[in-house]
């Protein structure tokens, strides 16, 4: 398993950075949210399906379920995490690097739910919540969702948000998030969907789309365990926790 020291990304003291978001709260109330000022969104995405009925050992629910644990379904190229997976999941924080055009922000999140459980009926529900802390580019909550629809066989993997630009920001990240920030958002869903649906495929076929090991630094793992750091990484504008 390789090593990367403390310097997971780039030139932050990314172990300091996690250390700090267990004093941090959560940087908004779910009584604020409301259309226009918030972005709310939906977006499923069609699995492998199975036969009907309960999750299949080692079938495409089994496999989506252990990939979106893991944050493996997370583009690197837009957003890197740091967490400790000793942790429990509910409750875990984790310091998110969200890179676009030469800056990368450090931002934490933290996992405030765990689904896991039979809804309507008949759908077979797995996944997790995470919630912006303080400092953060955004406000809101993003929920990650793995579901079989027993009756059907069919599998979907549902990604719920809502958000918004932290009102915070200094002048030149709030443009800066104005200009890019939400279609990098969009594409990130986008990229989401695409390499869990890769990556459950290639499973099924008896394939290993993944290293399988994540770097580490200390305790702490690097999300997706395909992330890699770049000479040019180093040359980034790094602002932790920006808002």
């Amino acid at each position: 398993m390789s090593s990367l020291g403390n310097w997971a990304f780039g030139r932050l003291d990314a172990v300091q950075a996690w250390r700090d978001l267990a004093d941090a709260r959560v940087n908004y109330s779910v009584d604020e949210v409301r259309r226009p000022s918030w972005n709310i969104d939906v977006h499923r995405t069609a699995l492998p399906a199975e036969r009907p009925g309960p999750p299949e050992p080692a079938g495409p629910w089994e496999r989506a379920c252990r990939l979106v644990r893991d944050y493996e379904f997370s583009p690197p190229e837009i957003v890197r995490a740091l967490y400790d997976p000793a942790a429990p999941l509910l409750g875990r924080d984790m310091l998110l690097e969200a890179r676009f055009h030469g800056m990368h922000f450090y931002c934490g999140v933290r996992v405030t739910r765990v689904v896991d459980e039979v809804r309507d009926g008949a759908d077979r529900v797995w996944g997790w919540a995470y919630e912006t802390l303080e400092g953060h580019l955004e406000r809101g909550r993003a929920t990650y969702e793995v579901v079989k629809r027993q009756d059907t066989g069919e599998v979907l993997f549902v990604v719920s948000c809502h958000s918004q630009g932290a009102p915070t920001l200094d002048r030149i990240t709030f443009l800066g998030w104005r200009v890019f920030g939400r279609r990098t958002q969009l594409r990130f869903y986008r990229r989401c969907a695409e390499r869990l649906r890769l990556f459950v495929e290639a499973e099924l076929r008896g394939q290993e789309p993944l290293p399988g090991r994540s770097p580490v630094v200390g305790r702490l793992v690097c999300a997706p365990s395909d992330t890699r750091m770049h000479r040019t990484d180093a040359l980034a504008i790094h602002r932790v926790a920006p808002a």
